[in-house]
């Protein structure tokens, strides 16, 4: 015999258990993992139930963490860093410790200052496979790399390009008190023009000394 289908209401809001924070679908929770060593699980709440029990349950499509990707964690990976996953699951609404914030990658490198709830995304990520939307971005320097928020990066006056300091054999502490900085192509650029004007300078002034002489 069939067990009866638990009729279900779905739920504009829900309130997480020992606080006054109230959860809405859309927004971005963090979740209570398995292991209390690791850190929170990050999830967009995409609906809440409740069943004729009261028991509250949330439909929620995850963000994965760099190092939980197929490819680990990489350099330009940021602190804060998520990607928003294929994957889908229903947890227990008990199973909510917080809200937080995730931004575009574009928002958060505008933010002041980044609280413990500010995270960004800038990938989508195909949990079966390991591929990402997009596949290609932006990148920067010399080492060509695409850009960490966590890391201090010194822009080109003239190329207007964007470096890391150590890539440009200098230290971060030099360069927090750069005022100007041409990177090694254009400062390389810069004084073949200033040899090249010096060159002409000099063959003008020979030649206005010949006609004198003569």
């Amino acid at each position: 015999m069939a067990k009866p289908k638990i009729a279900k209401r779905e739920l504009d809001s829900y309130t997480i258990k020992g606080t006054n924070k109230i959860v809405r679908p859309g927004e971005c929770v963090l979740m209570r993992p398995s292991d209390s060593e690791k850190p929170p699980y990050v999830a967009r709440v995409e609906k809440i139930e409740a069943d004729s029990r009261n028991n509250i349950k949330v439909s929620v499509r995850w963000y994965y963490r760099p190092e939980e990707s197929l490819g680990g964690r990489r350099p330009f990976h940021g602190v804060k860093e998520l990607f928003l996953s294929d994957h889908y699951d229903v947890q227990s609404g008990h199973t909510i410790e917080g809200k937080c914030i995730v931004h575009s990658f574009k928002n958060y490198t505008k933010l002041e200052n980044v609280g413990t709830e500010d995270y960004f995304c800038r990938f989508e990520y195909k949990a079966s496979t390991g591929g990402f939307t997009p596949d290609r971005v932006a990148v920067y320097c010399k080492c060509e790399m695409p850009y960490n928020p966590d890391d201090l990066m010194v822009q080109c006056e003239n190329c207007k390009d964007w470096f890391h300091p150590t890539c440009m054999n200098t230290t971060i502490e030099e360069a927090k008190k750069l005022e100007h900085f041409l990177c090694s192509d254009c400062l390389s650029d810069d004084n073949a023009k200033r040899s090249l004007n010096s060159l002409q300078v000099n063959l003008e002034a020979q030649v206005v000394s010949k006609r004198r002489k003569n």
